[in-house]
């Protein structure tokens, strides 16, 4: 029995949860950091405590954002979210957590899924809370800087990109509309802890699983790997597929080195086809 086959099997017996990561998505043109698309970050990611105490970083990360926005509001689902979402209304999946942040998920199709991290999609007034439409911001910062263009060197899968410090000039955040706050995306910045709700509803997904379905993580920190960990410690069947090395081996009973673009529909198509009665 092949792996895929063996994958299939388990994925039948229904009671999947899934934890997706970046991986996932790199076949809709966002890359990662560690997979075969990704490549070694040129500058440290936006901390919360940076983003929030000055005013300079602020500003430069609000500017590389906002154009970053225009590849990973313009990405689409590929064949591997619409395989999950396909999956989860046939009823063998039932649970969804990402560590990503992109939203492709629901696009794709599917549905209650846990944003360990937030979505870009979001943006929140750490002043008063509310939330708006990323959309909505964009407009506001297009209309306070108008003809801002720079030269795009890198695109991050976190949703920001490398431009020329230079290019930043000038270069205009604005506020919140209701109380004049200030804005950030709706995301986990280094620095800051995933909510407890988020954690406490994954943990529970995962305890009430027959298998613990890994999907283009590379499991490198703890936020996603400590799920991996309370799988393998309760009993749960971990399986993992993933093009490269994870830090998921020592839990894992199965795992797949290969394309999710090239796995999933193949993994779908056994499922679906195991399920005609005969």
């Amino acid at each position: 029995m092949t792996q895929i086959e063996r994958l299939a099997e388990w994925v039948g017996d229904g009671g999947v949860v899934v934890l997706s990561g970046a991986g996932l998505s790199t076949e809709s043109g966002i890359p990662d950091y560690r997979g075969p698309t990704g490549a070694a970050r040129a500058a440290t990611p936006m901390t919360y405590q940076a983003f929030t105490r000055d005013p300079a970083a602020r500003r430069r990360y609000w500017a590389r954002s906002h154009l970053g926005w225009r590849t990973i509001g313009d990405a689409r689902p590929n064949e591997g979210h619409r395989a999950v979402a396909r999956l989860q209304a046939l009823a063998r999946v039932d649970g969804i957590i990402t560590q990503n942040v992109d939203g492709l998920h629901q696009a794709g199709g599917a549905h209650g899924v846990v944003e360990l991290h937030g979505n870009l999609a979001r943006i929140v007034c750490l002043g008063c809370g509310a939330l708006t439409a990323r959309a909505e911001h964009s407009a506001r910062l297009d209309a306070a800087n108008p003809g801002f263009a720079a030269a795009v060197t890198r695109i991050n899968p976190d949703g920001d990109v490398d431009i020329d410090d230079a290019a930043l000039d000038g270069f205009a955040v604005v506020g919140c509309v209701s109380c004049g706050g200030m804005l950030k995306p709706d995301v986990v910045y280094f620095g800051e802890t995933v909510p407890a709700a988020r954690v406490s509803r994954s943990f529970d997904l995962v305890a009430g699983a027959r298998t613990l379905l890994v999907l283009g993580s590379s499991l490198t920190v703890m936020s996603g790997r400590r799920f991996v960990v309370r799988a393998a410690r309760d009993g749960v069947r971990v399986a993992i597929v993933n093009q490269g090395p994870t830090r998921g081996g020592p839990y894992a009973e199965l795992t797949v080195d290969a394309a999710l673009g090239e796995v999933l529909p193949d993994l779908l198509h056994r499922v679906e086809r195991a399920a005609i009665p005969r």
